[in-house]
């Protein structure tokens, strides 16, 4: 399947939708999540066209992997939440219950997150 060029990140990224603006280098662009689940709730994108984590990890180029990565660090620090600890999270496709069809990484931070996923009984 081929990128949505029209879906809401890559619109972010054209300046189309406005956003709060956390960070933005050469691969990454990070800003505050419209719904947030948690006090810290920001989204890290990357740049290049990629539909998911499975497309980007399998079409990135090293050097867009790597800085992607160095970029959710940063955002983390600039944060202040290396200290107090975060949760990273990306959704990828139906089951993993992804919405837009464009990697991106949550971060979430400012209170303690509780269990990742509910025990099932």
């Amino acid at each position: 399947m081929a990128y949505d060029t029209e879906n809401v990140f890559a619109k972010v990224l054209r300046g189309e939708i406005p956003c709060a603006k956390v960070y933005e280098d050469d691969y990454a662009f990070a800003f505050d999540d419209i719904n947030p689940q948690a006090p810290i709730h920001v989204l890290v994108i990357p740049k290049g066209p990629y539909q998911s984590i499975d497309d980007f990890s399998a079409n990135g180029s090293d050097a867009e992997i790597s800085g992607f990565f160095r970029a959710v660090g940063a955002v983390a620090r600039k944060l202040k939440l290396a200290k107090p600890g975060y949760r990273i999270l990306a959704n990828h496709g139906a089951d993993g219950m992804q919405e837009v069809p464009h990697f991106h990484i949550h971060i979430f931070g400012g209170k303690k997150l509780g269990a990742m996923l509910r025990r099932n009984g």
